[in-house]
């Protein structure tokens, strides 16, 4: 399989472009590129383009050569809506939710997070997750990169209004509603996800009277890194392109 790299610098067929440093450090002593090799890139714009390696050091130079009308988005248009994990879930949940094809990922703070950033701190890891993404695209062939927003607030977050035709869902064990229930959406779709314990009773009864619809997955509670993604892979399975 032929390597694919990240450029957010305007890209051109006939053109030579510079790695930037860390894609440059992955593709020379990981996957031990050397001058001559073959590889792919993407701006993160739509579409990829072939190169070829024309120098290694001091800089990671390519040449690019022809570009490609390739796009490998999901037919449905989702939003992860996450309430932050413990530890280092979070990583896990950005990095399958882009292989899976999501549009966006919302971290959140709910009255049950037991991780809670603010500051620097947030940004920090928000650059982070959005470097997660980005690797997460390169491996699953992806050439438009989700954008992984500032950690808000629950309540801040429920104040926004909805998108034209948003169908907007809080998983909830307790639901009546089953995800297999739904109508197929006519527009884009949004997951809300607690937090470890699940939301507070107040925090769920806030979400549905913005518009939010209460559904679950199955008679099993799921843990909150595992039930966002498997409600993306059964939305993508009922109603987008799998």
């Amino acid at each position: 399989m032929i390597s694919r790299f990240y450029c957010p610098m305007p890209l051109q067929a006939g053109c030579t472009v510079t790695l930037p440093p860390e894609a440059a450090h992955h593709a020379l002593r990981v996957l031990r590129l050397r001058s001559g090799d073959e590889l792919l890139v993407f701006d993160g714009q739509g579409g990829e383009y072939s190169g070829r390696v024309t120098e290694t050091a001091p800089l990671f130079r390519l040449r690019l050569t022809d570009w490609h009308d390739i796009e490998r988005e999901a037919s449905l248009a989702l939003t992860l809506v996450q309430a932050l994990p413990s530890g280092d879930k979070m990583d896990w949940v950005v990095q399958k939710a882009v292989e899976l094809g999501v549009k966006a990922i919302q971290p959140l703070h709910a009255k049950r997070s037991v991780v809670r950033l603010s500051g620097e701190r947030a940004e920090k890891r928000r650059s982070h997750w959005q470097q997660v993404a980005i690797a997460a695209c390169e491996q699953s062939g992806r050439n438009r990169v989700p954008e992984i927003a500032p950690v808000f607030d629950l309540p801040h977050y429920l104040a926004q209004p909805p998108g034209e035709n948003e169908t907007r869902l809080l998983l909830s064990p307790q639901a009546e509603l089953r995800l297999a229930d739904l109508p197929r959406p006519v527009g884009a779709v949004t997951l809300l996800i607690g937090p470890e314990g699940g939301f507070a009773e107040e925090e769920e009864a806030t979400a549905l009277a913005v518009g939010f619809r209460a559904v679950r997955m199955g008679p099993r509670v799921l843990r909150t890194e595992t039930a966002g993604l498997a409600a993306l892979a059964a939305l993508l399975a009922m109603y987008g392109d799998f």
